[in-house]
């Protein structure tokens, strides 16, 4: 994969950190930038396709009826547990 030089301005903190994990991982900061930036873009790469789709349904009509979604409801609600609380339902 072709590569380019980007510069940009970090925290010093944040600059000491990612030397100390270069440094545990026995790499150099480029490396640990790149692992850093790549797993940020995954998490958002998996977002807006979550999110088309979500779109993609709506504009299909799929939608969950009401008695769907009051069943998820109540389901959720008769396992969830408040502090010092017994079971709700």
């Amino acid at each position: 994969m072709r590569k380019e030089t980007i510069n940009f301005r970090a925290e010093s903190d944040k600059v000491k950190f990612l030397d100390t994990i270069a440094s545990i991982l026995d790499r150099d900061r480029s490396y640990v930038i790149n692992e850093a930036i790549s797993a940020y873009l995954e998490i958002h790469r998996w977002q807006i396709d979550h999110i088309k789709e979500g779109i993609r349904q709506a504009d299909a009509g799929e939608f969950a009826t009401e008695a769907e979604l009051a069943s998820v409801f109540r389901k959720r609600k008769r396992h969830m547990k408040l502090p010092g609380k017994k079971k709700l339902c």
